[in-house]
């Protein structure tokens, strides 16, 4: 998972930069976000545990309120119950 903030109002050139970069293997899957705040999300989807894939790399630095913050996550399957991390009444603090 890669995360880059924009300076106010450069979002959607670093959205722009985001996306014209490409790696140098292809993932099994790419898809990118935005959210307030002129923030750009990238997660890709590699077979294996992650070691050794490619990594997009940092925006120019004039596009950047602050470094690029980069995560890595293991997929642990799909949950197949609906619901499964949604708290029910008998998880409600009390």
């Amino acid at each position: 998972m890669w995360e880059a903030r924009a300076v106010a109002g450069r979002g959607p050139e670093l959205l722009a930069w985001a996306r014209a970069q490409r790696l140098d293997a292809v993932p099994l899957r790419r898809e990118t976000f935005t959210a307030t705040g002129d923030r750009v999300l990238v997660l890709t989807w590699w077979e294996g545990d992650g070691d050794g894939v490619p990594e997009l790399p940092d925006p120019p630095a004039e596009l950047l309120t602050r470094p690029v913050h980069r995560w890595r996550f293991t997929s642990l399957g799909v949950d197949a119950t609906p619901g499964l991390d949604t708290p029910t009444a008998t998880d409600a603090p009390r």
